[in-house]
């Protein structure tokens, strides 16, 4: 008899050895027909792994949201062998050598001097959805080395893979309907869960990504257990294109990319002006929250970064320079610059919390291939925040940073989920302030009652932290705000307060960012709104189109009303183009102006304006004074 806890807590006895489907099964059929892999004592295993003495046992299926992946990655995995095994139908002299899951989808690179077309894809879909119809069962078995090599005579590339294993180590292996491949899993149980499947691209890659090896042909694909899924899917992604904030930031002038600067973006008045935006309601809330605001230098001596870990945690990500003989760092960070700030004067247990925010510009060495418009950059501002407290004003703090990131959020209609963010292998301090730290933050995020997933491994040098991924309206998650608890650098700064005691002691420390950084919230805000900013952050809020540039009568209005709308502090243009009116307004509807105010000669006498949004005619014509209070007040509000 041995004791099996599963996830919500309860625990089922079983007196014989028993597959990990066949738990499932016990919980109920359909959790097994959804179920890809599971976790016993946290290890992903195969769903035909049998268990024979008491452990926890986790059943995943492909919706799975645990930060690994595990349930989808399991589905992706086996669909890369049913794909390999469709395109040895039509090309079987074709070497096959790796056909890992990513983290959408999953590829097959094979080495072919065939050209895989369009025609070519189609006749590999057809055939990998026979395949999965046929509900094959999925069999693993072990070799040893030598009847590992002996199966691939003719495969140089399982050859090298085999040989690069331990000796005396058994070799694992899958088979479906005849096609075998080597493969260390986990894999599904049959090919028949794989309901929908398609091709997303072929490129070239290098094997094992090394330019001195042969070019190989990837061959990319994406696999759903619907096809409505795949459908929804697809149509993200036709929507990500249209929302593809590199396009829209050429098209609304918001910001470049110049071949002189590769990941250093250039802020184009249109974007200054969301940038200066962001920064006015980031200070706004943060002076009511009772945080002040500074400034540290960009540039500073190695001692500093040697003294705060970074030179030897982070060496690899920072770009260097020499001033007066001596080594100096451009900050990748700007937390040690707050350490001397906080030291450059005494503080007592009056004194705390201290919030301490800077607009801190910063500069990370990124591989070049990891340059992403302005999602990821080599330079950017982040919204940095530090707040120095005692022990006892963990929770509280970490409740109001929380509390105010909610309040940032929902201002842009974003949702977030949690993680927490626990140790990375690289990293600094003792177990115990570890397991201190990691302790407060699991107890405030209880103590919020806000739901978490565990992070393992993810946490900064110095500590473990909260991220907070954001939802935009297509569904894409994006990492942008953290609370990051630290008890090192404060040692290691030999920062103090004097306690109610008259004692010198060692406060706690918060690093917490809610844009993260500004340039790539920019590039999310971009995408999320697909450009079309609500009208506080708009670069443009309104934008005045007399009907006949050439009458006197209607542009003298019209710059009136321009003039009148300034004044209320509404940013507003004249459209006065020799070109049509339909022409000028689907230009301003394509730059996603919020207002476009259409003058003609009855607006003109009366005094009002025929205000179309960006989709629609509002009123056919409404009083000037009135379009300009309600606009201001939209405005004031920054609503939606």
């Amino acid at each position: 008899m041995f004791k099996v806890t599963l996830k919500d807590g309860s625990v089922r006895e079983f007196e014989n050895a028993l597959s990990l489907a066949e738990i499932a099964k016990s919980i109920s059929p359909r959790l097994l027909d959804k179920a890809t892999v599971a976790r016993v004592n946290g290890e992903v295993c195969d769903l035909r792994n049998v268990v024979d003495s008491d452990c926890a046992v986790e059943i995943v299926t492909f919706d799975d949201e645990s930060k690994d992946k595990a349930g989808k990655k399991a589905f992706w995995h086996t669909s890369s062998h049913v794909m390999a095994q469709a395109i040895l139908k039509f090309i079987p002299d074709a070497k096959l050598t790796i056909g890992p899951a990513i983290d959408n989808g999953f590829y097959y690179d094979i080495d072919t001097d065939v050209n895989i077309d369009e025609d070519m894809m189609k006749k590999i879909e057809a055939e990998f959805k026979a395949i999965a119809k046929a509900d094959s069962s999925i069999r693993r078995y072990t070799l040893s080395k030598e009847e590992a090599l002996a199966k691939f005579p003719e495969n140089e590339y399982k050859q090298e893979l085999i040989n690069e294993l331990p000796e005396g180590e058994e070799i694992s292996f899958y088979e479906q309907d005849g096609f075998t491949d080597l493969c260390a899993g986990p894999h599904l149980m049959s090919t028949g869960s794989i309901k929908a499947f398609k091709i997303m691209s072929v490129a070239g890659a290098y094997w094992r990504g090394d330019a001195e090896n042969k070019m190989l042909k990837r061959v990319y694909g994406i696999s759903f257990p619907s096809q409505k899924q795949l459908d929804e899917y697809l149509n993200m992604l036709e929507e990500a294109k249209k929302r593809d904030h590199r396009k829209l930031g050429r098209e609304l002038k918001l910001f470049e990319m110049f071949d002189e600067g590769p990941g250093f973006p250039f802020f184009l008045p249109n974007g200054m002006i969301v940038y200066n935006e962001l920064l006015d309601y980031w200070r706004e809330i943060h002076k009511r929250e009772g945080y002040v605001e500074i400034s540290t230098p960009t540039i500073l001596n190695r001692k500093l970064w040697e003294q705060s870990g970074h030179w030897d945690h982070y060496k690899d990500n920072m770009y260097f320079t020499k001033i007066d003989g001596e080594d100096y760092a451009v900050k990748p960070m700007n937390c040690p610059g707050g350490m001397l700030v906080y030291r450059s004067e005494p503080h007592s247990y009056r004194d705390l919390p201290m919030r301490v925010g800077e607009i801190g510009l910063v500069h990370r060495h990124e591989l070049s291939g990891a340059l992403n418009g302005l999602m990821r950059v080599r330079c950017f501002h982040q919204d940095d925040a530090h707040i120095f407290m005692t022990p006892e004003q963990i929770q509280d703090e970490i409740a109001g940073v929380v509390r105010l990131f909610n309040e940032v959020y929902s201002k842009f209609g974003l949702t977030y989920h949690a993680e927490l963010s626990t140790r990375p292998e690289d990293s600094m301090g003792s177990d115990e302030q570890w397991e201190t730290a990691t302790n407060g933050l699991k107890a405030a995020l209880e103590k919020l009652g806000l739901p978490y997933v565990v992070n393992e491994g993810d946490g900064a040098f110095y500590g473990p932290k909260i991220d907070f991924h954001l939802n935009d309206a297509i569904g894409r998650t994006w990492q942008c705000g953290t609370i990051q608890l630290d008890m090192l650098m404060p040692e290691r700064f030999n920062l103090e307060y004097v306690g109610e005691d008259g004692e010198k002691h060692r406060p706690v420390m918060i690093h917490r960012v809610a844009y993260g950084s500004i340039e790539r919230f920019i590039g999310i805000l971009i995408e999320h709104f697909a450009g079309a900013f609500p009208t506080w952050l708009a670069p443009v809020q309104a934008v005045v189109i007399p009907i006949k540039t050439d009458s006197d009568k209607q542009m003298e209005y019209a710059n009136k009303v321009v003039a009148e709308l300034d004044a209320l502090g509404i940013r507003v243009k004249l459209d006065d183009r020799n070109e049509t009116l339909n022409y000028r307004i689907r230009e301003q509807q394509g730059q996603r102006v919020p207002y476009m105010l259409v003058i003609g000669d009855k607006e003109a006498e009366a005094g009002t304006v025929s205000v179309r949004d960006r989709k629609a005619v509002l009123k056919d014509a409404m009083p000037l004074a009135e379009f300009g209070a309600y606009v201001a007040r939209e405005i004031k509000e920054r609503r939606l």
